[in-house]
C-alpha cells in the first residue's frame, strides 16, 4: 500500500476484540486514530515522541507506543487499549494502592503491568523496575505505582 501522505485509505483495524473500518493517512498516527476515530481516549497523548509511555497500548500483545506507530502498520494485528481492562483486576489494584495520583499515566501503567504479567509471571524486583522505566509519572508516584505492579504481578500469577 504506497499511497501519498494526503491520501486517505480506508483499513480495518482490530482493537480489543472488533474489527473497526477506519478512514486514515499513510502518516496517521495509531493513537491519532484511536482517540478521533473509534473514540478511545484512554491512551494519552502527551510527549509524542515515545518518552512518556502515556500512549502505551499493545499490538500483538507487546507495548507500544501508539504515538510512534502507523495506524497503517497495525492492520490486522490485535490492539488492545486501557478500555479492554476496564474493571480488570489490575486496575482494581492500581486504585488499591493509590497508584492512580492525578491518573494521566495511569493507563500507560497499567497496560504496561498487564503485559509485564502475562510476560514474566515471576518478575523480580529489577524486572519490575525495567518494565517501569518506559513510563513516566508526572506526579511522581513512582512507590505506589511499583507496589501496585507488584501486586498485580502477584495476582496475576494466582490467577
Amino acid at each position: 500500500m504506497i499511497q501519498n501522505s494526503l491520501a486517505k485509505t480506508v483499513v480495518k483495524l482490530h482493537v480489543n476484540g472488533e474489527t473497526h473500518e477506519v478512514m486514515v493517512r499513510s502518516a496517521d498516527t495509531l493513537l491519532h486514530t484511536l482517540r478521533e476515530q473509534l473514540g478511545l481516549t484512554g491512551a494519552k497523548r502527551a510527549c509524542e515522541n515515545g518518552d512518556c509511555g502515556a500512549c502505551t497500548v499493545l499490538i500483538n500483545g507487546e507495548t507500544m507506543h501508539s504515538c510512534l506507530s502507523l495506524a497503517i502498520e497495525t492492520i490486522n494485528q490485535p490492539i488492545t487499549t486501557i478500555e479492554s481492562l476496564m474493571d480488570s483486576p489490575i486496575q482494581r489494584i492500581f486504585v488499591e494502592k493509590w497508584a492512580i495520583q492525578c491518573g494521566f499515566c495511569t493507563p500507560g501503567f497499567i497496560l504496561n503491568c498487564h503485559a509485564l504479567a502475562k510476560k514474566h509471571p515471576n518478575a523480580d524486583e529489577e524486572v519490575i523496575e525495567e518494565w517501569m522505566q518506559s513510563n513516566l509519572c508526572r506526579c511522581t508516584g513512582y512507590q505506589e505505582i511499583k507496589d501496585a505492579v507488584k501486586a498485580a504481578v502477584q495476582a496475576e500469577k494466582q490467577a
